[in-house]
């Protein structure tokens, strides 16, 4: 893939005001308020039902907010969705693949929704074929694909042609180690490059070695917005003697869970 940086403007990337989405009386996002800046590698955590997943598809124009703003790229994608979509990359959750299709046909029906060229699709579906290791089976249906693999086309699909932000919805569940490794040095190359990721995660290790930012939002709410360092300069918690606080205290502090400190506490019928 080219090496040519992605252009980096100084506004955000991602703006939202309070952006309010509603299903029937159930409040999935609640008046969030949420910047992220471009370049950055912004992780967006929460537990089950926070919100994450209903936030990211208003961002990439699939659901539309019951109220509130939103801007991506500058860009009010409820105005202007076209322009959004063509300048984002996004790997949802349930991934949405062609399964009739092999690799390089998921890759060439890609390309060509984005407008690409037929020498940029098969010069770029090359590369990325090659970066993500699925270059030795061009014949193979995606239905015959690992989890891992789907995962790895979904994202080379996403940067086929090019986006200045990606959206990532749990790029890394029920992939094995390997595939993982590749997945994380190939993002973090990218965001050095100046494009901007938004994950979602719920591998708190995953977000606390590749995120820049976070943001933790519960019941919609946005509870906790900044640089890991800055965040945790904000709680004391029993066990800082240690060492800092790990991300995964710092979201449990946050988000009020609360840990199990005896073993006699854990199912006593099973002991």
């Amino acid at each position: 893939m080219s090496s040519e940086p992605v252009p980096v403007s100084t506004s955000p990337a991602v703006e939202t005001f309070s952006l309010v989405k509603l299903f029937g009386s159930f409040v999935a996002v609640d008046n969030l308020d949420l910047q992220v800046k471009r370049g950055s590698f912004f992780g967006f955590l929460g537990p089950n039902g926070a919100g994450k997943s209903t936030t990211i598809k208003m961002l990439t124009g699939l659901l539309a907010p019951t109220s509130g703003q939103l801007r991506v790229l500058g860009v009010d994608i409820i105005q202007h969705p076209m322009e959004v979509k063509r300048r984002i990359g996004v790997v949802p959750e349930d991934l949405n693949l062609f399964e009739r299709l092999t690799g390089v046909e998921m890759l060439a029906f890609t390309g060509r929704m984005y407008g690409l060229t037929k020498p940029e699709i098969a010069q770029r579906s090359k590369e990325l074929l090659e970066l993500m290791e699925l270059q030795d089976e061009p014949k193979k249906l995606i239905i015959e694909y690992s989890h891992g693999m789907k995962k790895k086309l979904s994202l080379a699909c996403a940067l086929i042609h090019r986006p200045e932000i990606l959206f990532l919805d749990e790029p890394f569940e029920g992939v094995d180690a390997i595939a993982s490794r590749t997945l994380k040095d190939l993002l973090s190359r990218l965001t050095a490059r100046g494009l901007t990721v938004f994950l979602t995660s719920h591998v708190l290790e995953i977000v606390e070695r590749l995120c820049s930012d976070i943001a933790i939002i519960a019941q919609g709410k946005l509870l906790a917005a900044g640089s890991l360092t800055e965040l945790r300069k904000g709680i004391r918690l029993e066990d800082e003697s240690n060492g800092p606080v790990s991300l995964e205290e710092y979201f449990i502090h946050v988000v009020g869970g609360t840990r199990i400190d005896s073993e006699q506490e854990v199912l006593q019928w099973l002991t």
